[in-house]
């Protein structure tokens, strides 16, 4: 069996998810590109070999602990160790507190903390007999601050920055890379430049994140020296105000 490293990204769409898969896939790593869209996974995962990299499609619920134990269980048994996992997945929400209802604060938490969670559980629970491993979660401005209107993502995202700075406080002393990174800025996928059209043209050039730029700085979270680790780092374009 082939025993290639395996870079497992949960949470992937057309933008930032797939970015990923494909540096990691340029890096030598077997590329796992999970979400719940079976049909567009093994799209974006085919993309990937036609390029000359390894990359599997892993349709997962990451709201579903069953799931992400097979998820882990799978590629471990079937592809080999699990070097480097990222939890990209997460859904906003915008809504005044009074019209926020319960199941929607629920859900968004479930997908953005509780999900992630879950995921970095598993990997920790494979990588510490290792001894290694990089486990990585994707943040957003909500992780620093809750904005008005924005309870149920904040809460999520406040919630998943706090379950990985307690996971790299536990687990850097065994070896295994925990870092956060917080996107403060606008991704920009042709998804957002539809939906937010004069915003886009607005920010100008290079104004929105790119996808590749952000995917880089996550390998390089992967491939530094234990002498100096990051647990946070914040990216944003020149443009945007902070």
């Amino acid at each position: 069996m082939d025993r290639t490293p395996v870079a497992l990204i949960v949470g992937v769409g057309e933008g930032l998810g797939f970015a990923l898969g494909k540096r990691f896939a340029r890096a030598g790593f077997r590329v796992a590109l999970a979400a719940r869209s079976a049909e567009r996974l093994e799209r974006l995962a085919a993309e990937i070999r036609r390029d000359g990299g390894a990359a599997v499609a892993a349709p997962t619920d990451a709201r579903r602990e069953e799931e992400v134990l097979a998820l882990f269980d799978e590629l471990e048994s079937e592809h080999g160790p699990v070097e480097v996992a990222v939890y990209n997945a997460g859904a906003n929400f915008r809504a005044p507190i009074v019209e926020t209802p319960a199941e929607m604060f629920e859900k968004i938490w479930r997908l953005g903390c509780y999900g992630g969670f879950l995921f970095g559980r598993e990997a920790a629970r494979r990588m510490v007999p290792r001894g290694r491993g990089t486990i990585l979660f994707t943040g957003a401005t909500a992780s620093l601050r809750g904005g008005a209107q924005f309870a149920a993502f904040a809460a999520a995202k406040n919630g998943l920055r706090a379950v990985a700075q307690s996971m790299a406080r536990e687990l850097g002393p065994k070896n295994v890379h925990v870092a956060h990174v917080v996107i403060d800025g606008m991704i920009d996928t042709q998804a957002a430049r539809q939906r937010f059209p004069e915003r886009a043209q607005g920010l100008g050039p290079e104004g929105m994140l790119a996808p590749d730029a952000i995917a880089e700085l996550y390998y390089q979270l992967h491939v530094q020296p234990r002498s100096a680790w990051t647990f946070e780092a914040d990216l944003r374009p020149w443009a945007e105000k902070f």
